[in-house]
């Protein structure tokens, strides 16, 4: 490990977390690199840091801590290294493993495309994860926004996030044009427009059940209710269709004992309920309209409930499914209604990389917006906990911004870490200090009776709420 990372020597008063044996060694006083991030990400990271360190010195009195360690990306970088995300940034967050990080801009004009895709697919940080809860207190545009409890787990190194795409006009465009307008299409009625801007979208076998299995794992040991595979296979058979069946090929082949598929449920609860029931009754069941199917459709339909019964039945049947980790799955645009109308039936969301992105704000926007939606992005031995809002530049500087997305991510970094007594004064304090209606401008404006107050002062008023905790229970 360097001693320094872009000149600036690691702090003497921390050690580096490790990875051994897959699991992550916290020491009690870890070295946590951080990346300021852009526009109002200063403001945000100053009320944050300090909620953090108040939060580990009333938890632990003195015996935990955590050694910060700045790392640079973005303007701030660009200003002192001519590059946006620095070689040393990169390799500082590899070394010490786990990070967390304000909002960072997007250059324009060239270059990379977006700084968090870029540490994103550097670091394999293949798991997007994004926890969606309501507190109380919080202005909603939902009669039940208490209602909302899920998080959501984005794949987040592929699909049109690849960034594989040719502009409109150029030769190489012209020339993936011709090839599978003459080539791949040359016997279909299909056909690509010459005048077209052209993008691939990959989704792979090992990038989807990696991020299954990161979800069932997630769900399996916090005691969600069920996974929902997010897709529009009815329409991409072949990249969010095959994501559909890659994911209960996960879930089936390696979590056998502990899930059920919502399909394998119905065949299993039609012959709970009814144990004289034929196969081929069965399989009328779970198909409507099987009758007028194809012979060979309703053949396959009779061999799937025969095997769903003969495999899991006497681990499965008498209501013991019940008890098992529901496995189902949803079309992409049903789902944006339902986290509306029915969010309380969903617990642990599975998505390829642009369903992801889509319906983490549109369950944020429930619960308050992004300015209170925390994140992360995790991989199998690194992870950046990061704000899921913009950089706001026109009101950087100026101490008004919300920093609860970034506090939040901190919440989700010392679980992460294990430290979940910090973890929950943060997170119960936060809720405190909204319910008393001391806000920032965002929360205040949509709040009848509220105080509008700064970031810094927001801040304050946290830390001031661990100590009222803190006392009610010594008490």
């Amino acid at each position: 490990m360097a001693a320094s990372y872009n000149g600036v020597a690691l702090p003497t008063n921390g050690a580096p977390i490790t990875f051994k044996g897959g699991k992550f060694q916290i020491p009690d006083n870890p070295i946590v690199p951080f990346i300021e991030g852009d526009g109002t990400g200063r403001d945000i990271w100053k009320a944050s840091r300090r909620v953090f360190d108040a939060a580990v010195q009333k938890a632990y009195n003195g015996k935990r801590r955590v050694a910060w360690y700045e790392v640079f990306a973005g303007e701030k970088a660009f200003s002192q290294f001519k590059t946006w995300l620095p070689d040393d940034s990169v390799e500082a967050i590899r070394t010490l493993r786990v990070a967390i990080k304000g909002p960072l801009t997007t250059p324009v004009g060239g270059g990379i495309r977006s700084l968090n895709v870029a540490l994103r697919q550097i670091l394999d940080l293949y798991g997007c994860v994004r926890p969606v809860k309501y507190y109380q207190g919080v202005p909603s545009p939902v009669k039940h926004p208490e209602r909302m409890n899920v998080i959501i787990f984005r794949e987040n190194t592929e699909d049109v996030y690849a960034g594989i795409e040719w502009q409109q006009g150029t030769p190489e465009a012209k020339k993936l044009i011709d090839f599978l307008n003459n080539e791949m299409l040359k016997n279909s009625s299909k056909k690509i427009r010459a005048d077209s801007g052209v993008g691939i979208k990959p989704i792979s076998v090992t990038g989807t059940k990696r991020l299954v299995r990161m979800a069932i794992q997630h769900a399996l040991k916090n005691n969600r209710k069920s996974v929902t595979l997010v897709h529009k296979g009815n329409i991409q058979k072949f990249t969010e269709g095959a994501f559909r069946e890659w994911g209960y090929d996960v879930a089936r082949d390696e979590f056998r004992d502990q899930v059920v598929t919502e399909r394998e449920s119905w065949i299993v609860d039609n012959k709970d309920k009814n144990p004289n029931l034929t196969v081929e009754q069965n399989a009328a069941m779970i198909e409507p309209g099987l009758e007028f199917a194809t012979e060979d459709f309703r053949k396959q339909v009779y061999a799937e409930a025969k095997r769903v019964l003969d495999a899991i039945y006497a681990t499965h049947g008498k209501a013991a499914w019940k008890k098992k980790l529901m496995v189902n799955d949803r079309i992409a645009d049903s789902i944006f209604q339902q986290v509306v109308t029915r969010p309380d039936e969903y617990a642990v969301l599975a998505t390829p990389n642009l369903n992801g992105d889509y319906i983490s704000d549109a369950c944020a926007a429930q619960i308050g917006g992004l300015g209170i939606a925390p994140g992360a992005n995790i991989g199998d031995e690194h992870a950046i906990f990061e704000a899921t809002h913009g950089t706001a530049p026109k009101y950087a500087d100026k101490d008004v911004i919300n920093p609860g997305s970034v506090i939040l991510s901190g919440v989700m970094m010392f679980d992460f870490l294990g430290w979940s007594e910090a973890a929950r004064l943060i997170e119960n304090a936060i809720e405190a200090t909204i319910q008393q209606k001391k806000v920032t401008y965002d929360f205040e404006r949509l709040m009848e009776g509220a105080t509008k107050v700064k970031t810094s002062e927001f801040g304050d008023y946290i830390i001031k709420n661990m100590d009222a905790r803190l006392s009610t229970a010594a008490d």
